[in-house]
């Protein structure tokens, strides 16, 4: 048995055809996932980037390991203190470690713990490679040369687990010019008209309508290569959802090539492929584009498509988060799940045609905002413990995601009683969580040290800019609920330097 899991940084499950997107964006993938267990309803849960691999290598949630931020204490697994053996637990318990300890070859090809210092990610790895020599961001052209060789010096022995990390979707949009636009003459996705675009024209907010590219249209001081300055129109409306969805038609190349080298290799019907990604991307859900800003349906929803030798196709609709995912390739490959994960397998189910699901899922956003979310039934319930300068964020927000995946209708004052049972689903359980695990909320150190990381030192400038651009009332707004945040100091870059 092999497992290759192809890693989409930032795919947003439904721009997918397989999951019924109308742009022909994964060719490669929706003929797998033909042949595979389609994993309907998987959501990160912890998202972005450093929150969300955190917990799907620890097998633990956020709020259990500590990290849900992007800097600050809340970005560092938690210290184990005096109990902490000769191996810690993260290097004991890692999903890697589980394949490594039965004896299996363990690689992953990745930019990311550089990224993001995340040197956790590597436990259990035996080949840990950033052959690309990057900080992530690097392109599939960039990353398929050292797959493709790993494979072809080890593809055909049995028993490893190779993971490779594929950026092409993640903002800025930066697919070589060469390779065209195959969207150019399809529409956008019929829900975002152009009274959507007028509606997010007047709100706030990095990475809103009229800065998409941070707190300033021309934050990054490069010309945009397929990502616009700003949402001035329906022509930059078409522009931003392109570039995205160019990035995912690369990356599918690319998986493409990596599926078919194992067939080369003799080796494709043997070896078991999971595709999957560590959050999604907002195109105007609560005013964010071009950004994973929020603990909510398109920021947290993502694609799995599984495809094991011996499971018959199918599509598999329970609730789970991506936790859960992991904790099934072990069970599918015979292995143990650590008794501490919190991720849970369904292998027994897949193998006997049923089906399982978690009755809600809790998920969390410390990176750009402070928000946790309940998702059950047909609804997703938010609040809102710092709204990372988007004035519009109430407190609380509730959604039908099933009706209204697009989130553009707040259901919390119209259907009080539901919003209420998701607020208690959620005090529960993250009552739970902190009394079984004896821990303090990282949400709660996120806002005693000044907030998110990607928020921090840019108020008093963004205020400035609501002023000058005839949104001044947000700034009110967002001066009355930060007025200590207001004589911050300048942020940090993800690479250093102030911002």
């Amino acid at each position: 048995m092999r497992v290759l899991y192809i890693d989409i940084d930032t795919l947003r499950s439904d721009h997918l055809g397989c999951y019924g997107y109308h742009r022909n964006t994964t060719p490669n993938i929706d003929a797998l996932a033909r042949e595979a267990v389609r994993f309907e309803q998987v959501y990160a849960s912890d998202v972005p980037c450093l929150p969300s691999r955190t917990a799907l290598i620890t097998g633990r949630f956020g709020i259990v390991n500590g990290v849900v931020n992007h800097g600050g204490t809340a970005s560092e697994p938690r210290i184990e203190g005096p109990a902490r053996g000769f191996f810690s637990r993260n290097a004991r318990r890692s999903w890697a470690t589980q394949f490594y300890n039965a004896g299996w070859n363990t690689a992953s090809l990745s930019s990311f713990p550089f990224r993001h210092s995340a040197t956790w990610w590597n436990h259990g790895f035996m080949e840990a490679m950033n052959l690309m020599r990057n900080m992530g961001l690097e392109q599939a052209h960039e990353v398929l040369p050292h797959a493709l060789d790993w494979l072809e010096r080890r593809g055909r022995a049995d028993r490893w687990f190779f993971h490779v990390h594929l950026w092409d979707p993640h903002t800025p949009y930066i697919v070589p010019a060469e390779y065209g636009n195959p969207f150019e003459g399809d529409p956008v996705p019929a829900w975002h008209d152009e009274a959507v675009r007028e509606r997010n024209w007047g709100l706030a907010g990095p990475h809103s309508a009229q800065e998409p590219w941070g707190f300033k249209p021309d934050e990054w001081g490069t010309p945009p290569p397929r990502q616009p300055w700003n949402l001035a129109g329906p022509d930059e409306v078409k522009a931003v959802f392109d570039g995205y969805d160019v990035g995912v038609r690369y990356a599918d190349d690319a998986v493409g090539t990596l599926l078919n080298k194992l067939a080369d290799l003799g080796v494709l019907e043997d070896t078991a492929v999971l595709i999957s990604s560590d959050h999604g991307e907002a195109f105007g859900e609560l005013g964010v584009y071009a950004d994973h800003q929020a603990a909510d349906e398109p920021t947290c929803h993502i694609p799995s498509v599984l495809r094991w030798p011996g499971l018959a196709p199918r599509t598999y609709g329970g609730l789970h988060y991506h936790l859960d995912v992991a904790a099934t390739l072990l069970g599918l490959a015979g292995l143990r799940v650590p008794s501490d994960w919190d991720g849970i397998s369904v292998a027994d189910e897949l193998r006997a045609g049923t089906e399982a699901g978690r009755d809600h899922l809790v998920l969390s956003q410390g990176a750009w905002s402070c928000q946790r979310s309940v998702r059950w039934g047909d609804h997703l319930y938010v609040e809102t413990y710092h709204d990372g300068y988007h004035g519009h964020w109430p407190d609380s927000m509730l959604f039908d995601v099933v009706h209204d995946p697009h989130e553009t209708t707040d259901l919390a004052a119209s259907a009080p009683a539901v919003a209420a049972e998701g607020q208690a689903i959620m005090q529960a359980w993250v009552d739970d969580q902190l009394s079984r695990n004896g821990v303090t909320d990282p949400l709660d150190t996120v806002r005693a040290e000044g907030g998110p990381l990607h928020t921090r030192g840019h108020l008093p400038a963004y205020l400035d800019r609501l002023r000058e651009t005839g949104r001044a009332h947000w700034a009110d707004v967002l001066l009355s609920r930060h007025p200590a945040e207001a004589d911050a100091s300048p942020g940090i870059r993800a690479f250093g330097g102030s911002v």
